[in-house]
């Protein structure tokens, strides 16, 4: 399922315009992106919670050439599944 599929989905049982629907799963989106980036949590209940990670710097090797390449520190968004969507997927 993509982000147009999930937007036809909400249009469909909300009714409306598929606009409004676009507009609603956009601000969802949008929402949890700006939340993540001034380092809050976005808890949803019986879904899960996204969080912001903190990388450490690293030493890595580029495949095509072997040579050793520094990357930089960094914040990675993370995922942890809640309890429920981990019952319902199995």
């Amino acid at each position: 399922m993509n982000k147009p599929m999930l937007a036809e989905v909400v249009h469909e049982k909300l009714g409306g315009t598929k606009k409004a629907a676009d507009d609603v799963v956009d601000l969802v989106f949008d929402t949890i992106v700006n939340a993540l980036k001034n380092g809050q949590e976005v808890a949803i209940a019986g879904f899960g919670a996204f969080s912001v990670k903190q990388r450490a710097a690293r030493k890595a090797r580029n495949p095509r050439t072997g040579e050793m390449v520094d990357v930089p520190a960094m914040k990675a968004p993370k995922f942890k599944a809640g309890k429920n969507l981990k019952e319902s997927v199995r």
